[in-house]
């Protein structure tokens, strides 16, 4: 266990400084930065105090040097915990990331907890049941939800909590909590709006993980130490949920790694900008397009690290609940 341990962490730290510096080329391919374009809006607005402290910035994350050198200056900073300066927010990257952050978990977090909650009742149901009425509709249900885009499955919800629940929706919080400390109130608050987004991503979550766990539940019936189980007496319950449902339920654990982990920081973005949610898929997409270097490398790098993380807990967890897996 220990060198398999080791082995992991190695692989993933050669992975994660390929992935930056890989990152790093390509973000900084296209001609022109945003300091170069920052100066140009701040000119043509009249505005010459601002270059002076632009100018700084350069100097301070060596935007003049080479590349290896602006490189070699941002991850040594990288592993510090200084992850740089957010030029279109002026702002450290690590603030942005404390704002935002806490949000993204927590949405990824009520999303998953649905989603599994809805999808594995179902899916064992619709196994077990196989080709009754209610599986027929389960099956048509989610086949539905998996070919409906998620960005027009928000924009319908959307429309709904606005214009017939009249609720305001947009965003996580009202207004007059956006900026407020932190309360009971402003949670309560948190909740109400929490719901819209956690409701798209578990309807499009929940349409998939039930298709994989009734289809492997029903490989996993005809295995014969299912056969085995029941001719020993044991009641069908007991035979579905300890025995069947724990070996099916592997590929589940799987996505549970590589892709829920990575979602907290990038999930599903086109909801989240139609949502105008204040989370960390927005701010990549923005930081992409505006070509701020140091946000859009270091939300890459942590999204990588959420991918070795997910990965290293998956396998973990398919160790200990299938007998059958072994880490050699």
């Amino acid at each position: 266990m220990l060198s398999f341990l080791i082995r992991r962490v190695f692989y993933a730290l050669i992975m994660l400084v390929v992935v930056s510096f890989v990152s790093f080329i390509i973000i900084s391919l296209p001609p022109g930065d945003y300091m170069t374009q920052r100066i140009r809006e701040l000119e043509s607005m009249g505005d010459k105090s601002a270059e002076t402290r632009l100018e700084q910035y350069r100097i301070r994350y060596g935007l003049e040097k080479p590349f290896l050198t602006q490189y070699w200056l941002w991850i040594s900073n990288f592993v510090q915990g200084d992850f740089g300066l957010s030029f279109e927010y002026e702002q450290p990257v690590a603030t942005l990331l404390k704002q935002r952050l806490p949000l993204s978990v927590t949405l990824a977090v009520t999303t998953t907890v649905f989603t599994w909650a809805m999808a594995i009742p179902i899916g064992v149901f619709s196994a077990v049941k196989q080709y009754s009425l209610g599986d027929q509709i389960f099956t048509t249900l989610s086949f539905i939800g998996v070919g409906i885009p998620s960005f027009l499955m928000a924009l319908v919800v959307l429309y709904i909590a606005i214009v017939k629940l009249d609720q305001d929706v947009i965003g996580l919080f009202s207004r007059n909590f956006q900026d407020a400390p932190w309360s009971l109130a402003k949670v309560w608050d948190l909740l109400k709006h929490m719901w819209v987004p956690a409701l798209i991503g578990a309807i499009t979550g929940t349409s998939g993980t039930i298709r994989i766990m009734r289809g492997n539940l029903l490989d996993t019936l005809g295995q014969p130490f299912i056969e085995a189980a029941r001719a020993r007496g044991l009641k069908n319950r007991t035979v579905i949920w300890r025995h069947a449902v724990r070996m099916a339920i592997n590929p589940l654990i799987v996505i549970l790694g590589t892709e829920t982990f990575p979602a907290i920081l990038a999930g599903n973005i086109l909801v989240e900008v139609v949502l105008s949610l204040p989370t960390m898929g927005p701010l990549y997409i923005r930081a992409l397009l505006t070509q701020d270097m140091f946000t859009a490398g270091t939300v890459l790098v942590l999204i990588t690290l959420m991918v070795m993380i997910g990965a290293l807990v998956a396998d973990l967890a398919l160790a200990w609940v299938d007998p059958r897996i072994r880490l050699d």
